[in-house]
């Protein structure tokens, strides 16, 4: 939920809270003004409208009723205002509501990424390290042979080289004799 969205709820809810007060506050004048009312008509019995002025009861009556009106319908505004409030507040929740579930899923997703990344790399990699094994026994048996062929090649180079074995010519000292007992003693 954005930041806008927050300080909009904020404000619809101020504004509901107001309009509530004042309804109330009004509510309270037409209750003690209704009380007041039958209080002096009720306490005082001589309290009967005079006949000698008829217009000027049925004037101050007609203002009465006026006020009355002008009241019920500020009554009616208020409470549609709130009624319109109340739906945008619980279509405001809704979306809050919704936009946390989505945050959640995400944060949910979020945190199954690396999983599913080394996953996804280890059934990539699984081919490659199967060809890298592959290319290197076969790389091993090549090597083996070239090994093999070119023993085989410096055998038949020296042959064709030398009519025989090759070996060194090592002097041999005065005392052989002693050399070869103590060998085969051993």
């Amino acid at each position: 939920m954005s930041q806008t969205d927050t300080s909009n709820i904020q404000a619809l809810s101020t504004e509901v809270s107001q309009l509530r007060q004042e309804l109330q506050l009004r509510d309270q004048l037409v209750q003690q003004l209704s009380q007041e009312l039958f209080r002096l008509v009720k306490g005082n019995a001589n309290f009967m409208p005079q006949r000698t002025e008829p217009e000027y009861d049925s004037s101050k009556l007609q203002a009465l009723q006026e006020q009355l009106q002008a009241v019920e319908q500020q009554v009616t505004f208020y409470q549609e205002q709130i009624t319109t409030r109340d739906t945008e507040i619980y279509q405001l929740r809704q979306s809050v509501q919704e936009l946390t579930d989505r945050s959640r899923m995400l944060e949910q997703v979020v945190q199954e990424l690396p999983q599913i990344y080394r996953r996804k790399f280890e059934e990539r990699m699984a081919p490659v390290r199967e060809k890298v094994a592959i290319l290197q026994r076969e790389n091993r048996k090549l090597q083996a042979e070239l090994q093999s062929v070119s023993y085989r090649l410096a055998v038949k180079t020296r042959t064709a080289s030398h009519s025989g074995i090759d070996l060194p010519n090592f002097p041999r000292p005065e005392s052989d004799d002693n050399n070869i007992s103590t060998v085969q003693n051993a």
